[in-house]
């Protein structure tokens, strides 16, 4: 890559650059996101440990603000706030509302997991064409330049088309890490949101409940 970088012709040497910024891009994703969903997961069990642990609504509220540092729960905890009567958000059935806005918050947070899948995705699927291409452009840059030189010999092919098949490995080499981390990074973003799925949907049961019966 550095030789081709010094070397290499204008198209080669974008070709060059936009994988390196492709990999620098991917693993400080990679690294950012796996030390956020860590945090992510300790807190969530924090939170939801010392919530079902507390004696009250209120104090429930209170342990999760101390606790939720990652603010995880904290959107899902809004839904205990009342909606303004006389507003189509205040319409309808308690369960109808609580489902709303925990839906709603819920979807929030799923945003902020998701947060930087997609550039992995994108390098995942990306990088490999990215590599072909620069393959292609210096085989034919190659054997251009051969072809004007008058002669063309084995030895002569085997460098300049040896650095060439360089940038296919060097696409795959941005791509696999970026697929891989995409994968295991999006299992455990799924585990996360099915336990705020599970959840939200105990803390529904629960808030309905309490209207029912008062």
């Amino acid at each position: 890559m550095t030789l081709l970088l010094a070397q290499g012709d204008p198209i080669s040497r974008l070709v060059a650059w936009v994988l390196l910024l492709m990999s620098i891009a991917s693993w400080v994703v990679i690294v950012w996101k796996a030390w956020f969903l860590a945090r992510q997961g300790q807190s969530l069990a924090r939170c939801t440990a010392a919530f079902w642990q507390a004696p009250t609504i209120e104090q429930a509220q209170q342990r999760v603000q101390a606790l939720d540092a990652q603010h995880l729960l904290g959107p899902l905890l809004q839904a205990l706030e009342g909606q303004p009567p006389g507003t189509l958000a205040g319409a309808g059935g308690e369960r109808a509302r609580l489902t709303r806005v925990l839906r709603d918050a819920l979807q929030a947070v799923t945003l902020r997991l998701q947060y930087g899948q997609i550039l992995l995705a994108t390098v995942g699927t990306t990088a490999p064409f990215v590599g072909l291409l620069g393959t292609v452009w210096g085989i034919y840059h190659a054997l251009s330049g051969m072809a004007s030189s008058g002669q063309i010999t084995v030895d002569e092919m085997a460098g300049p088309v040896g650095e060439a098949l360089i940038m296919t490995a060097a696409g795959l080499a941005v791509a696999i890490p970026a697929v891989l981390a995409y994968n295991v990074l999006g299992r455990r973003i799924g585990q996360i949101e099915a336990e705020l799925e599970g959840f939200a949907y105990d803390l529904r049961e629960l808030l309905a409940g309490q209207q029912a019966s008062s």
